[in-house]
């Protein structure tokens, strides 16, 4: 074969090679996808990163338990337990799954089952499952104590966790105290009658010395 034929070969390949490059540069221009500026659907218990990465979290304000736990819904609460129950046992003595069984939990200190291995997080925060921590926690597990082997999302509605943890807290042989409501804000105090007060002042001038009221002098006839 002449150089000819191999010159032909080689132009052949390059050409073709040419070919496809420009073909795909074309095709990623016609078919590349916009990223939305917002996400179609969002998970539950998921942050969504916000435009400004300064931007500090909100903190949720806690519910009165004193209030709600006696108003929450038991049965709808049990029925979000539901969720729980591909991880947790809820029966007394039940067996730990995935995560520990759950039988009066509210109150209980963290990380207390001896015979479930907690992840190095759980057992390095310390303190009770009491309301407050409970509701925090359920709401976003891996926000709350990050690297918790609890995988579970979270659940974003305030009523869905008051009424979880109103069944939790009736999983239990002696349930935990319901904390009493908290105090309404103090009335503001009523104004003096600022009228009535410049009427008193207006018949007597005060001694500077004792700071009594002194009588009027008589007026000239």
């Amino acid at each position: 074969m002449d150089s000819f034929e191999w010159n032909k070969i080689i132009g052949a390949v390059l050409g073709t090679v040419i070919f496809i490059f420009v073909v795909r540069i074309v095709a990623e221009h016609i078919y590349e996808a916009e990223t939305p500026e917002k996400p179609g659907y969002v998970v539950e218990g998921v942050v969504e990163a916000s435009a400004g990465a300064s931007t500090a979290p909100v903190e949720e304000v806690m519910p009165d338990w004193g209030t709600v736990l006696p108003a929450a819904d038991v049965a709808a609460g049990q029925t979000v337990a539901v969720k729980c129950q591909q991880c947790h046992d809820f029966t007394k003595g039940g067996p730990n799954k995935i995560g520990p069984e759950l039988f009066a939990v509210v109150d209980r200190a963290r990380a207390a089952n001896a015979t479930f291995a907690y992840s190095a997080a759980m057992k390095g925060k310390p303190g009770n499952w009491t309301y407050d921590e409970l509701f925090k926690f359920i709401k976003a597990p891996g926000v709350d104590i990050p690297g918790t082997k609890m995988s579970f999302a979270g659940l974003r509605s305030e009523k869905d966790r008051i009424n979880l943890i109103a069944y939790l807290r009736s999983n239990a042989d002696a349930p935990a105290a319901i904390p009493a409501p908290k105090p309404a804000a103090a009335a503001a105090e009523k104004p003096a009658d600022s009228a009535a007060a410049a009427s008193a002042a207006a018949g007597a001038t005060i001694s500077p010395k004792s700071g009594a009221p002194m009588p009027e002098a008589p007026k000239p006839h």
